[in-house]
């Protein structure tokens, strides 16, 4: 009998214990889920949040464009020899002669190289690296360089933008190299090579002009090699003249150096950069 009731005395309190155990157990389960359904909430307006800066972002650039203004992309698909109107950033002067300035410019997807523009001195000297101008002129091409002429422009009063260096090195001997045309790039741990031959035919450096027939303040010719592919780089002068460092680091090489490069992705019948920069490769 003091067994019996022993017995359903024990099943009583562990039945009431299991459903103690239950009824505590209850609340962090529903904790767990309300916490689990406010991470995803949190998360989903996160992401739409995050989409919506994203295009407002987008579409603000979009709507930064005065009206007729064609894109990066919308450049290259036009024709050549039709008229085209950017919004661009100054990045360096080459010249102004008899008023017209040729300048390098680029925005954050691509360059633009603007030749010949017509320019009076004063408007030149407001031309300073990072100034916003709207060109308009003629899609051109010169023995493989994409240009912009017989262009006219203004400033547009507002944001400035100075492009990054984009190394490129490995891009050389692509097909690829060419997206890059006039950017603002870098060539790093490549080897001055002979350009050609002095009076006495020893092998030298570098040329005043692509030919050896120039003096010293014409445009320096250089050759540089990388994976058994040689190149030939320019110091030009109406950019950098021969009081400039870069001038004066070119004239000093000597073949066999390993040199970093810095300049403006050019072309002529093929890459032609003009160099900036040079130092010994790090």
């Amino acid at each position: 009998m003091k067994k019996a009731i022993v017995l359903s005395l024990a099943l009583t309190l562990a039945l009431g214990m299991t459903g103690c155990a239950k009824t505590e157990n209850a609340p962090a389960a529903e904790s767990s889920v309300e916490t689990v359904s406010e991470a995803s909430s949190e998360a989903a307006e996160e992401t739409t949040t995050e989409a919506a800066e994203e295009t407002s972002t987008a579409a603000a650039e979009e709507a930064s464009k005065s009206e007729g203004v064609l894109n990066y992309e919308e450049y290259m698909a036009a024709e050549l020899d039709s008229e085209v109107v950017v919004e661009t950033y100054v990045q360096a002067k080459q010249s102004w002669w008899e008023d017209k300035a040729t300048v390098y410019t680029q925005d954050q997807d691509g360059a633009y190289f603007v030749y010949n523009m017509a320019c009076s001195e004063e408007d030149y000297e407001k031309l300073v690296p990072g100034t916003k101008i709207k060109v308009t002129g003629y899609k051109s091409e010169w023995s493989g360089e994409v240009e912009i002429t017989d262009a006219t422009f203004e400033i547009v009063e507002g944001d400035t933008y100075l492009a990054p260096v984009k190394d490129v090195t490995a891009m050389l001997g692509t097909d690829e190299l060419i997206d890059y045309q006039n950017q603002y790039v870098a060539f790093k741990g490549m080897t001055v090579e002979a350009a050609g031959q002095d009076e006495s035919g020893n092998d030298v450096a570098y040329l005043y002009n692509w030919d050896g027939s120039g003096t010293d303040g014409d445009d320096l010719y250089f050759s540089v090699s990388l994976n058994g592919e040689t190149y030939s780089f320019v110091v030009e002068s109406y950019l950098c003249d021969n009081t400039t460092d870069v001038y004066a680091a070119v004239k000093n090489l000597q073949i066999g150096d390993v040199i970093d490069m810095e300049g403006y992705l050019y072309w002529y019948e093929g890459v032609n950069p003009h160099i900036i920069s040079v130092t010994a490769a790090k």
